[in-house]
């Protein structure tokens, strides 16, 4: 039971990555806090585990600060804080419409800012722990993606400062940087003709992780297994971000040898 008692607040947590981090943490003893700016499915989620739902909208800094007090006035302090709310827009900048570059940045990062400032002075055990949801969006750049290639690595450098900033307080900081990952927000690729096969084909694994993956790796992060591990940018990408994005030259060659051999 890593997380017996332990007092958890996931933002996001009605869905996807954030709901199967809620289920596992509150299968681990954790009292677990689900945020969500959509009422049912927090709600869902936090009658099966046995946790608090609490709606919000993240980008807003007051609604952050009230959730985050309920919190406290519920439990007494904050353990671990999960920052995985986010959403992203499809657009080149001058297409971009600037309102939704704020919002992408105002959940995707601002959020995150607004968490951790009102979280932090409640984690006052010495064994705290924040792990923020990035992506490999933060780490390189994507076609028409611009908000949320922006937002998310802010994340990451911001995690890396929280970090240090923290570290002798006893608050670890990490950030998971997921690739494709089947939750709701890429459901989308399934109505373009092409697109998820392509998109599988430029991870080695070949398919997309689950979002019960990703919460075996926040689960790790927040656990005391990672108890010397603070400003770490976790990679889980079914190994994306280890090619170089050049052709499979194997897959060419082959193709290649199997034409040769039928004309000889």
């Amino acid at each position: 039971m890593r997380f017996q008692d332990k007092v958890t607040v996931i933002t996001g947590g009605g869905s996807g990555i954030g709901a199967a981090t809620a289920r596992l943490m509150a299968r681990e003893g954790a009292k677990v806090v689900v945020v969500d700016l959509a009422e049912a499915p927090a709600r869902a989620v936090a009658d099966e585990i046995g946790g608090t739902a609490i709606t919000a909208d993240v980008a807003d800094r007051a609604s952050v600060e009230a959730f985050v007090e309920a919190a406290v006035d519920r439990h007494g302090r904050i353990d671990i804080l999960v920052n995985n709310a986010g959403i992203g827009c499809f657009g080149r900048t001058p297409d971009l419409a600037p309102d939704n570059w704020e919002r992408v940045i105002a959940i995707d990062l601002n959020a995150v800012f607004y968490a951790c400032r009102a979280a932090i002075p409640h984690m006052t055990g010495g064994k705290a722990a924040i792990v923020n949801t990035a992506s490999i969006s933060g780490m390189a750049g994507d076609y028409g993606f611009t908000a949320y290639n922006a937002a998310k690595a802010g994340v990451i450098n911001y995690t890396r400062s929280l970090a240090i900033d923290h570290a002798r307080e006893g608050i670890r900081v990490n950030a998971l940087c997921p690739g494709l990952i089947a939750t709701p927000l890429t459901a989308g690729a399934k109505a373009m003709p092409g697109l998820e096969a392509a998109w599988h084909d430029t991870i080695p694994m070949g398919r997309a992780g689950t979002p019960e993956e990703m919460a075996d790796v926040i689960a790790f992060l927040a656990s005391d297994a990672a108890s010397y591990v603070t400003g770490a940018i976790v990679v889980a990408d079914g190994g994306q971000t280890a090619w170089t994005g050049q052709p499979n030259l194997l897959r060419f060659a082959a193709t290649a040898s199997a034409a040769a051999g039928e004309t000889a």
